[in-house]
């Protein structure tokens, strides 16, 4: 099967047309994380019919090596390196299929986007941006290692398992990052807190009517970048809210569910419950009111928020020793920024996402991922978090540590890179260090002394629907990376 496929009508207009039809392709092909496999297999191919070296790597990162133009075969290998996945969060009144469904994307007033489901530019675009300079005939590059690599977003499991032998380049371009005219040299590592526990259920008392509330209508996010703006988290207001009832009904808890991915700010969560009978009025006054208190205290920040209420159909209810447990402490889990950065000021330093719970009356889970420039900042706050629950007897485990990039502010590529910029669009670029988790962290201890810099367009929303890429930052993206490319020699 020959790439790219012809874009979707959406991507006529786009300049540049191979770069945008590189991100058609990957629009048309599901790929969520861990299921990249149908776009990884078309690309291999794709790469295979140009007469390119592809290798699918033990870990199913696909890793793509074309050779350098004519006089340029003693330049530096440069490693282009961009994600196969994406993130996917729809909105609740969404039927969009991840697994099934490609992506439809519109244009609005300079930006591509997709309004109720993410659009997939974060990493789509870097990825895209990688297969025009493997495509172009007319670039003057040394050799060239594309490390396109899977499972980023839900783990980045792709780049753990990358063996320490494959790559053979010494600088590698991430084109991971989402503000232009940005360089960043560093990132934040972190891991995960994972929570079980098994509960007991019981009957509900007699006389008991059961209500659904659902918490819906904030904007979520990306739990790295957008972790400072002071965002709502669905669950952690909900559990407030639960709490609240408590004390003025005897609530009794049967489910509650929210957030769907581990890396992006809670959006929405629901809760079903029971309470005697003929309190619906006192109910929905309560509601009401909270709706109001949280929207003030969202002001500027978050003021969709609703709340709902409905009637609905119970079975079982939590022990309440069991419901104690699980909305005490998710009450007092952390969420969000536990300090910023002393070496880097306005960065946050490290932050902490409680992204998803799902309870029912026998049990449950939930998620929490930490992040940090310093490991032992995310080792620290992780460990609160496990004695938290242990306080309870709650199992909570720790997994899928993965290391910071240290910013190197003496590399060469940077320098590099910056004059480019400068030279080519008349402006000094600035260097950050950001909040996110990329592969460069990983990727930079396999390979020791390995010079990384990423950039990257200017995209809005990751992690939620919404997510929008700026289109002239894609194109001026593309000048920049053919440029740094013909620099190198």
């Amino acid at each position: 099967m020959s790439l790219p496929s012809t874009p979707h009508p959406v991507f006529s207009s786009l300049q540049p047309a191979a770069v945008w039809a590189h991100f058609a392709t990957l629009c048309r092909i599901p790929r969520a994380s861990k299921h990249e496999d149908g776009l990884r297999d078309e690309l291999y191919q794709w790469a295979r019919e140009r007469g390119l070296v592809a290798i699918v790597d033990g870990a199913g990162n696909l890793l793509i090596r074309k050779p350098a133009t004519r006089g340029r075969e003693l330049a530096p290998t440069v490693v282009l390196q961009a994600h196969l996945d994406m993130v996917c969060q729809k909105n609740a009144d969404s039927d969009h299929d991840f697994f099934r469904d490609p992506i439809i994307p519109a244009l609005h007033d300079g930006w591509l986007l997709c309004e109720k489901t993410t659009l997939g530019a974060d990493n789509g675009i870097g990825v895209a941006l990688i297969l025009s300079a493997l495509e172009s005939d007319t670039i003057a590059h040394g050799p060239l290692e594309a490390l396109l690599t899977i499972d980023e977003e839900a783990g980045m499991g792709g780049a753990r398992g990358l063996a320490s032998g494959l790559l053979q380049g010494k600088l590698m371009l991430n084109l991971d990052t989402e503000d232009w005219g940005e360089f960043y040299l560093g990132c934040a590592g972190g891991l995960d807190v994972n929570v079980e526990r098994l509960g007991r259920s019981e009957p509900l008392p007699v006389g008991y009517e059961a209500w659904r509330i659902a918490l819906r209508g904030l904007r979520g996010g990306h739990s790295g970048v957008d972790i400072h703006e002071g965002r709502g988290n669905a669950i952690k207001l909900l559990v407030r809210v639960l709490r609240s009832l408590e004390q003025d009904f005897s609530l009794r808890l049967a489910e509650l569910k929210g957030g769907t991915a581990r890396n992006a700010l809670p959006r929405e969560a629901s809760a079903s419950f029971a309470l005697p009978a003929g309190h619906g009025d006192q109910l929905a006054l309560a509601v009401a009111e909270f709706q109001q208190l949280l929207r003030s205290e969202l002001e500027g920040v978050d003021e969709g928020l609703l709340l709902e209420i409905s009637s609905c159909v119970v079975n079982a209810g939590m022990a309440p020793e069991e419901q104690a447990v699980w909305l005490r402490t998710l009450h007092a889990a952390p969420h969000g920024v536990r300090c910023m950065s002393r070496q880097v000021p306005g960065v946050v330093e490290t932050s902490n996402n409680l992204g998803m719970v799902d309870l029912s009356p026998t049990g449950g889970s939930c998620n929490f991922m930490v992040r940090s420039l310093l490991d032992s900042g995310s080792t620290a706050l992780a460990d609160e978090i496990v004695s938290l629950w242990a306080l309870s007897g709650t199992v909570a485990s720790k997994d899928g540590y993965y290391p910071g990039w240290a910013p190197n502010p003496g590399s060469a590529l940077l320098k590099t890179c910056q004059a480019v910029y400068k030279r080519d669009f008349g402006a000094d670029s600035q260097m950050q260090v950001i909040h996110a988790g990329l592969e460069c962290g990983i990727i930079g201890a396999k390979y020791p002394g390995m010079d990384i810099v990423s950039f990257g367009p200017t995209i809005r929303g990751a992690h939620a629907p919404g997510e929008r890429v700026e289109i002239v930052s894609v194109a001026r993206c593309w000048q920049l990376l053919k440029a740094i490319l013909a620099e190198l020699r």
